[in-house]
């Protein structure tokens, strides 16, 4: 956890469900959601079942002798939980951040190919 996050962390921070686009491609579902000011340490995404959950702290605190005039986003906390189905593979699950902007991709479980069962005479 960074710096600024163990500051916030004994305060009470609002929560925010992040905006987020989820697409279906042939190979699997990316997903990406809008974290403005969250860190990579300060980032979870957690995998329990059939439900990803991420959630991520954002920490904006001026430097001493500074102070917020106005304050659009800042420290707040983002959780947002997608459930999924048997046709993503969990085990290849990756995700990327960058520029605020956290990329998932769940790809599709590879298709089972019909298999012919020989039948043995006895």
């Amino acid at each position: 956890m960074s710096e600024v996050a163990k500051k916030e962390e004994g305060k009470e921070l609002s929560r925010f469900r992040p905006a987020t686009d989820i697409l279906e491609r042939e190979d699997g579902f990316h997903i990406f959601m809008d974290m403005p000011g969250v860190s990579k340490d300060d980032m979870a995404i957690d995998l329990e079942e059939d439900e990803l959950t991420v959630t991520g702290r954002s920490a904006q605190c001026p430097v001493s002798g500074e102070k917020f005039v106005e304050a659009q986003f800042g420290a707040c906390e983002y959780v947002r939980s997608i459930s999924i189905s048997d046709i993503v593979d969990r085990e290849r699950i990756k995700a990327s951040l960058e520029n605020g902007v956290l990329e998932l991709f769940l790809p599709k479980v590879e298709k089972v190919q019909p298999k012919r069962i020989t039948i043995e005479a006895q």
